[in-house]
């Protein structure tokens, strides 16, 4: 019997791009998978379109507004007790190649191997990469490899990362069960950079599995992040340092580039479009001092 690959989709209000995400997935060849759409209170009749178009798909309404991280975990829970051996995390506004599960089952067949991501593309731009799995460098900042690239190739093989990207990342069973879901205080951004550096803390392997591809609409190559991702960057990021102990040198640079960075958004004439990232990282700061956690207070 192959795993049990069970997928989570959070939806939003985003009939059109989560019915063309179900439609890929019912495309796939991997026999052993089920699928939960966790609908977060839509407004746009994404429920009973879902429900016409795919009534083998769980359904399950999600009231209260908990984020990415805390709204996924009620799916995530909710694939362990279906018997999940696989839990795939994965956006709603993603396409999958129809052998994408599994390529990526294929890839984790080694136990020590714990999270597994595909080779993601830009949706509109279906050979330029995405992400070829995440990096964290010694100032603990976070990018994606082959970003914006065209692909040639040149990330073919399967190999261990740092993190994968959470518009797709599939985690197994044990490594749920012995680090936990989510850390549902991120709210979102980081959350999935968190829960890899978690797993490699107990062991485990994360693998990229370019052989797997996935189509992801959300952020376009000159995708330009809006004040909100300023403010989780910056909270999130000094809790994920914090929790994980991150090198003081690290901890120092960090603190300094944050530092430089409001004085010159607030001090130079050039930066005055800047200011509402400015007031965003303040307040990101300031946040992670009092240990406010969850969604940004207006």
């Amino acid at each position: 019997m192959q795993p049990l690959v069970v997928t989570v989709i959070l939806n939003t209000s985003r009939r059109a791009d989560t019915l063309a995400c179900l439609e890929s997935l019912a495309r796939g060849n991997y026999p052993n998978h089920r699928t939960i759409v966790l609908d977060n209170a839509s407004t746009d009749g994404s429920a009973e379109a879902i429900r016409a178009a795919f009534p083998e798909v769980t359904l399950m309404a999600i009231r209260e507004n908990r984020g990415y991280a805390g709204n996924n975990n009620v799916g995530v829970q909710a694939a362990l007790e279906q018997g999940a051996d696989w839990v795939l995390v994965l956006n709603e506004d993603t396409v999958l190649a129809a052998d994408a599960l599994s390529r990526l089952v294929a890839a984790a067949d080694r136990a020590e191997i714990g999270i597994v991501g595909p080779l993601v593309y830009h949706a509109d731009e279906p050979e330029v990469i995405q992400t070829a799995g995440g990096v964290l460098d010694w100032q603990w900042r976070s990018y994606h490899r082959g970003l914006n690239e065209l692909d040639r190739g040149q990330y073919a093989n399967p190999r261990p990362v740092d993190w994968v990207s959470g518009c797709a990342i599939m985690v197994r069973r044990q490594v749920i069960e012995q680090v936990g879901a989510i850390d549902e205080r991120f709210f979102y951004y980081w959350e999935e950079t968190e829960w890899c550096l978690r797993a490699r803390r107990a062991g485990w392997q994360i693998w990229i599995a370019p052989q797997a591809k996935v189509w992801h609409k959300g952020v376009q190559r000159d995708y330009q992040p809006g004040p909100n991702i300023t403010y989780y960057e910056t909270r999130n990021r000094l809790l994920t340092m914090s929790k994980h102990h991150a090198p003081l040198l690290a901890q120092a640079s960090t603190l300094a580039t944050m530092v430089r960075t409001l004085a010159a958004w607030s001090l130079k004439p050039r930066w005055r479009s800047m200011r509402a990232h400015r007031d965003a990282m303040w307040q990101g700061m300031l946040d992670y001092y009092r240990q406010r956690w969850g969604m940004r207070a207006a």
